[in-house]
């Protein structure tokens, strides 16, 4: 597994728009990026990131320009604008090759995962799954914003997860502020268990099956002996719907050698006929130990996960602790 250099002070930050544009959101986008600046990094953002659109520009367009951060040597540093619908639509026009051979951390969440599962699974990049470059900017910070920056300098790589989140999701929310207690379940008592850590938005893994960008098989393949853990953000599937995905998945050979399996809070739940989302999991999985509710995904507050890294994963006392290892 590949390790790119982490952020320091001084380095540049590459921002594309792969998905969706920020310009609903100018004064937003400022915010985040006056941020970035202040905690002593360059930015660089391609044409596309301030468009007004679901689709920061044509196919062709984004592809192109997320691969010209991957060029660009004066680039340290890659981040997705935003989140969005419509990403896969540019991956036949992303050089992976390009990007393989000048490696760099890319960090994005939601859309952005159809760039970061390729990029892990089939280049054997590690990449982060937490925030998107939009979401720097709340006033005050919020604990896990400054956590994520720990983990992007490479400063600290394990988390714990938190007592209190955020009904609201961000995004929808003028401000964070955790107002309920932790619903966090695990299928185990305890848990103990280390494996590679792999997954991203499971709205958008889902259209990958298959296609020359889900290189699961080569990855599993590689990693076999340390066995896996794999994270779920789920924005929207319903109960019935995650549950098919889960099976395709396991239909498809992912969950071979799987220590345990994290799903975080579903933004937007829904069920045709009162199945829930751990019977979902249950269902699926089996005996594979399962962590619900955690805070991962587009709830707040949410964790950094990354791509290619072993994990250590302690579960007790509803506490979930995080362990990255760069092996």
């Amino acid at each position: 597994m590949v390790y790119p250099e982490f952020l320091q002070n001084g380095s540049t930050i590459g921002i594309a728009a792969p998905s969706a544009g920020v310009g609903d959101d100018l004064a937003g986008w400022e915010e985040s990026v006056h941020f970035l600046k202040n905690e002593g990094f360059e930015i660089l953002e391609t044409a596309s990131v301030r468009n007004d659109a679901d689709r920061s520009a044509d196919a062709k367009t984004r592809g192109e320009e997320l691969t010209l951060l991957f060029r660009d040597l004066k680039v340290d540093f890659v981040m997705c604008a935003a989140g969005g619908d419509f990403l896969d639509e540019c991956l036949p026009y992303v050089d992976f090759d390009a990007m393989k051979i000048n490696p760099k951390w890319i960090i994005g969440a939601s859309d952005p995962t159809g760039i970061l599962y390729p990029y892990t699974t089939l280049c054997d990049v590690a990449t982060f799954y937490g925030l998107n470059a939009g979401s720097y900017g709340r006033t005050p910070t919020p604990d896990y914003v400054m956590k994520n920056l720990e983990m992007i300098k490479g400063e600290n790589l394990t988390e714990t997860s938190y007592p209190k989140y955020m009904i609201t999701p961000p995004f929808m929310a003028d401000k964070i502020s955790y107002d309920k207690d932790s619903d966090m379940t695990c299928s185990a008592t305890e848990l103990s268990v280390k494996g590679r850590c792999i997954g991203g938005c499971i709205d958008v893994l889902k259209d990958l099956i298959g296609t020359p960008y889900d290189g699961t098989k080569e990855f599993l393949s590689r990693y076999r002996g340390d066995h896996f853990i794999w994270y779920f953000d789920n924005f929207s599937l319903s109960a019935e719907a995650l549950y098919r995905t889960l099976l395709q998945m396991k239909y498809a050979g992912w969950f071979e050698c799987t220590e345990a399996v994290i799903f975080g809070r579903t933004v937007f739940e829904s069920s045709d006929n009162g199945m829930t989302y751990e019977e979902a999991a249950s269902m699926a999985l089996g005996d594979i130990p399962v962590i619900n509710r955690a805070d991962i995904g587009h709830t707040a507050p949410m964790m950094t996960m990354i791509n290619g890294a072993v994990l250590n994963l302690v579960y007790k006392n509803n506490r979930m602790t995080l362990s990255f290892s760069l092996v």
